[in-house]
């Protein structure tokens, strides 16, 4: 496989996550932006995907930071070339908000960081299984946008994955690894005290039971959404 795909940033120091690897690993060139430190957003005409990542900003942080809101405008023209996007966590979150779905907290002021299951909708059904067990490490959701089709939703936050045409928003995170997980428990873990959020131990705990599976669909989605693939995703089990 040959191609570009560009990976767009929030935060510093990144580490070789998993979907990273992933598309390496399927002869992908990858080029990394981290616009929170003015690193302005390439041609879309230069790539051929684009994968936009977390981060500890919120969507509602456009309105001062020049660079989200310029993330959300190029977004925007993004979705105008159908070439495939990927938004995880805050990268879903302004890929809904472009798509005009609202991004708000929890109506109880809950958090999602560690390990729930997602179920898919009818929709969904050929890319989620029914007990996919995911990592979460978010304050805020995404209300699925009226023109976008729901995949996946939660019992803490309603709405965890959608699909508007190649473009996919998924709140949750298949990219993390051991290394990345244990990384965000210490340099986060003043959250562990939120309410909603499991604590270190059964977090670690988890991931030894889950982490690979996640992996493991994690390949399979990219099968269905790499820019290449004409493949209909096959139902799930």
């Amino acid at each position: 496989m040959s191609g570009k795909i560009l990976l767009v940033r929030h935060m510093p120091n990144a580490r070789v996550d998993r979907l990273a690897h992933e598309l390496t690993e399927r002869g992908y060139e990858l080029q990394a932006v981290n616009v929170a430190e003015g690193q302005p957003l390439p041609s879309r005409d230069a790539f051929d995907a684009a994968v936009i990542y977390g981060g500890a900003q919120m969507v509602e942080q456009a309105g001062e930071l020049d660079y989200l809101r310029d993330e959300l405008k190029w977004i925007e023209k993004w979705l105008e070339t159908d070439k495939p996007l990927l938004g995880i966590c805050l990268g879903s979150q302004l890929l809904a908000h472009t798509l005009g779905g609202s991004v708000r907290p929890h109506k109880e002021g809950l958090s999602e960081i560690g390990f729930y299951p997602v179920k898919p909708t009818n929709a969904g059904r050929p890319l989620i299984p029914a007990d996919l067990m995911v990592y979460h490490w978010h304050l805020q959701g995404f209300e699925a946008p009226r023109s976008a089709e729901l995949l996946a939703t939660g019992e803490t936050f309603e709405n965890q994955a959608f699909r508007y045409g190649r473009a996919y928003g998924l709140q949750f995170h298949p990219e993390v690894t051991p290394d990345i997980q244990e990384s965000w428990l210490d340099e986060a873990s003043h959250m562990l005290d939120y309410p909603g959020a499991q604590p270190r131990e059964k977090q670690l705990l988890e991931a030894q039971r889950h982490l690979a599976r996640l992996g493991r669909w994690l390949s399979g989605f990219l099968d269905h959404w790499e820019p290449a693939s004409t493949r209909v995703p096959e139902p799930v089990s």
